[in-house]
């Protein structure tokens, strides 16, 4: 005959579970441990994400700077070398700096033609000119156009020299993302590349020097200079010498020094504040009195797009002195 063990009130109390009150508070506090974990992760990712773009943001708009510096320094560049025969600009050609206020370009037009009207938040167009070194398309590697391909130094006829273009324009990528371009023309057509990410406002001022002595005195935008040529009086003899006469005199040629400034946003959404900034790409004191007309030196927040309101952004600005002064250069 088996002895079976006998369950009595004692052995269930030794293999009972937990009550249910004493479940819920284990659930809640498992909830409280949950809840902060993740909010430490969000709030670790939020300053991850916010740091990475402050750094992409100041990379890429120093970036951009240093690249449109270094194209405004070899402006007017003239090939004394050539191959044993100096390249040299003669008084009747174009100006080696050119510009338009609140435009856009298309990549496969020639140069600064046929610019287009809408343009990113009033961004401008910053044209270079320059000549090559040494022969061929290419010419020696030293003179780089702002796509980084070498330029070389030719002859046209007439007399003229055939000099490189470095072009700065922004325009929007196939997702909307706007992008500071550099325009260059290759060897057999034009085109254009991506510089910088982000740029949602490109703004340039031209430093024209009325006295001759070397420095600017105004710093005017490109339509004042234009306004300004507008008055030259031309007495050719029809349109092809008043062009030439035009070259000769046109304020273009005195400039001597460029401002520029570029407003960079990150690529994520990485803002909860107001969205109600403004940022003045020239200065306040600037954006007061000419940021109505000048369009794009002042952007608002709350004229931004919604679904670009919330990124973090940031302005760069420099001033380049112009290093080259061509022959008959200006008034």
């Amino acid at each position: 005959m088996h002895a079976y063990p006998k369950f009595g009130c004692q052995g269930l109390s030794a293999h009972s579970g937990l009550t249910l009150v004493e479940l819920m508070v284990s659930l809640a506090l498992s909830l409280l441990i949950v809840l902060a974990a993740t909010s430490i992760f969000v709030t670790s990712q939020s300053a991850y994400t916010a740091n990475d773009d402050a750094a992409l943001i100041q990379e890429s708009g120093r970036y951009g700077l240093e690249v449109i510096a270094r194209a405004l320094r070899q402006s007017g560049y003239e090939d004394w070398s050539g191959g044993g025969t100096a390249k040299l600009t003669r008084s009747d050609e174009s100006a080696t700096i050119v510009g338009l206020d609140a435009k856009s370009l298309k990549a496969t037009t020639a140069a600064v033609d046929s610019p287009v009207a809408k343009s990113v938040n009033g961004s401008d167009v910053l044209g270079i000119r320059f000549h090559g070194s040494g022969g061929g398309d290419n010419g020696d590697g030293s003179m780089l156009n702002c796509a980084g391909f070498g330029v070389g130094s030719e002859s046209k006829s007439g007399g003229m020299t055939d000099r490189g273009w470095s072009i700065f324009y922004v325009a929007e990528d196939s997702a909307g993302e706007p992008e500071l371009r550099c325009k260059y023309r290759g060897k057999t057509s034009w085109n254009a590349v991506a510089i910088v990410r982000g740029v949602e406002s490109f703004q340039v001022l031209y430093g024209l020097d009325s006295d001759r002595d070397g420095l600017p005195n105004h710093f005017l935008t490109a339509t004042e200079v234009e306004q300004l040529d507008d008055k030259l009086v031309l007495t050719g003899a029809d349109s092809a010498a008043r062009i030439l006469e035009k070259n000769r005199k046109t304020h273009w040629k005195n400039i001597v020094a460029v401002k520029i400034a570029l407003l960079v946003r990150g690529a994520r959404a990485g803002r909860n504040d107001a969205l109600r900034k403004s940022y003045d790409l020239f200065g306040k004191e600037y954006s007061d009195a000419y940021g109505v007309v000048d369009v794009g030196t002042r952007i608002s927040e709350p004229d931004l797009p919604a679904r670009s309101r919330n990124r973090i952004r940031k302005v760069f600005s420099a001033t380049i002195m112009l290093r080259n002064r061509t022959d008959g250069g200006g008034i």
